[in-house]
């Protein structure tokens, strides 16, 4: 790593396609923190035997570049009634009386199917809900059913996301179906046993529950208010939902606070941009994936049980059993005398490869982490946290230390910042492949960066004393080049996709 901090968003060096590809490194196959021995004499990007992994950084500007888009097949054929044209020509006696109660069966039958094509064309393609849909099962349901305590979408979904979290101070919001709008929850009447079920209604697992504070607020012009007492929620077979009620007061004056999950917490430590990590804790939720006790992937603990990391990692490696997750470690040795834990489930995002949209995957594994100081989740973005260039960010990783290089034995760190989009999407960085769903960091003039091996691994942000996971090391140009940055996904962006795992599984 190099000391000079990186001006623009972090860099994830994705696959490296054909002579793209650094040469396989022993110690890992996908971006890492990238450190030139100097930003005036890079070593050469232009290793390239192909790994026995796939790379999780490649560069796009050439690899994009030679596939030739290929247009979805026109389906030209067209459905016909020849029944109809035979029933236009002259019947004719004698034998071929027979065939007209076939023919006028068949017309029939066609002008009933045409019926319905032309129904169901008009419902699907003409129809609009003027209230709200269920996606999975394309029901049009009243805005007053959502979030009533009774389910009414097939797939559940009307009731589920019904609270979030807001803010770096986790101001606690329930969606109310009379205004349609995310309301704040007031303090009155408030317990933690509702504390525990609103956190399992937004993915947290009870055992991780820390507990809630009543914070002032400024003047709401509705709350959600408990009704009832709420002290006796848990010995009742209700739904959350079903305990509050829309009110203009709040009585307390105070709206609810509430922790989930202790995340965002570290050991303090001097950082300074690319550098190795000399003690544990200092970046608690960094982990190392990898098959067959070779490191591929960096990752992020976000939940005792879950892991996120890059699409990219697991597009051809989705086997869970395949996988193996290394957590609370500094070297590579320290992982070869351990077992690590298993993986029992991936979940990957509507990942495209070829333009690296939607770049981002979670880990489900078989038994839960245990949480120590040199273990601990890195907290996932609330709802109205929007982070925006510049802004000083870390990325850290087991990466290569230069393009092509092998893997670092030590994890690095290097202090980056983030860059604007509009900035990454010029003509001579990345012209135009920066997509929402992506966020740029680095320096523009090259010198610090992820690198292979450092793919899926967080790149991360402070706020109000903790650490947020701002992104996930994607792709890139090169490492640590001039005009490529690195570029990760969008954490933020993915929220709803995450929880939505975390809740159903």
């Amino acid at each position: 790593m190099n000391n000079n901090t990186i001006h623009s968003p972090y860099v994830n060096y994705g696959f490296q396609h054909e002579e793209q590809r650094p040469p396989p490194f022993t110690h890992g196959m996908y971006p890492t923190l990238q450190q030139y021995p100097g930003p005036q004499n890079p070593p050469s990007q232009h290793q390239s035997t192909s790994p026995p992994y796939p790379t999780e950084r490649y560069s796009p500007a050439q690899s994009l570049h030679q596939y030739t888009p290929q247009t979805a097949p026109v389906n030209t054929h067209y459905t016909a009634t020849p029944a109809l044209q035979h029933a236009a020509t002259p019947i004719h006696k004698g034998p071929r009386k027979r065939i007209w109660p076939c023919v006028l069966a068949t017309v029939i039958v066609l002008l009933v199917v045409c019926a319905v094509i032309a129904v169901l064309i008009w419902y699907f393609g003409v129809f609009q809900c003027n209230e709200r849909k269920c996606k999975a099962d394309n029901l049009c349901i009243s805005h007053s059913k959502w979030c009533n305590g009774v389910t009414d979408c097939l797939s559940g979904e009307d009731e589920a996301q019904c609270f979030r979290l807001y803010g770096s101070n986790f101001l606690l919001q329930m969606y109310s179906n009379e205004s349609r709008t995310w309301t704040p929850v007031c303090s009155s009447k408030w317990s933690d046993d509702l504390g525990r079920q609103a956190c399992e209604d937004i993915g947290y697992p009870r055992s991780t529950y820390v507990g809630y504070e009543e914070i002032s607020t400024r003047s709401s012009l509705d709350y959600m208010m408990v009704k009832g007492d709420s002290h006796n929620f848990s010995s009742l077979n209700s739904t959350t939902q079903s305990f509050f009620t829309k009110s203009s007061e709040c009585p307390s004056n105070r709206v609810v606070s509430l922790k989930c999950i202790d995340c965002g917490r570290n050991i303090e430590s001097r950082i300074v941009g690319g550098t190795t990590v000399t003690s544990q804790g200092v970046w608690p939720w960094q982990v190392s994936l990898q098959i067959s006790r070779k490191h591929l992937c960096g990752g992020s603990v976000i939940t005792p049980y879950w892991i996120l990391t890059a699409a990219h990692c697991v597009d051809k490696y989705s086997n869970p059993r395949q996988w193996t997750v290394f957590a609370g470690y500094l070297t590579q040795t320290e992982m070869r005398y351990t077992s690590g834990n298993t993986v029992d489930r991936i979940f990957k995002h509507n990942f495209d490869s070829k333009t690296n949209e939607n770049d981002v995957a979670l880990m489900k594994l078989n038994t839960p982490l245990t949480m120590t100081s040199g273990i601990r989740p890195v907290c996932l973005p609330n709802a109205g946290m929007y982070f925006s260039a510049p802004r000083d960010c870390y990325v850290t990783g087991w990466g290569s230390l230069y393009s092509g290089g092998p893997g670092s034995e030590t994890l690095q760190q290097a202090k980056i910042q983030m860059i604007d989009s509009s900035t990454c999407n010029n003509r001579v960085v990345y012209n135009g492949q920066i997509t929402k769903t992506m966020i740029c960091a680095g320096k523009l003039e090259g010198g610090v960066d992820s690198c292979q091996g450092d793919s899926g691994g967080p790149l991360v942000t402070k706020e109000n004393s903790l650490w947020w996971l701002v992104g996930d090391t994607s792709w890139g140009d090169g490492c640590a080049s001039r005009n490529k940055p690195g570029v990760y996904g969008n954490v933020t962006y993915f929220l709803d996709w995450i929880h939505e795992q975390l809740q159903k599984y």
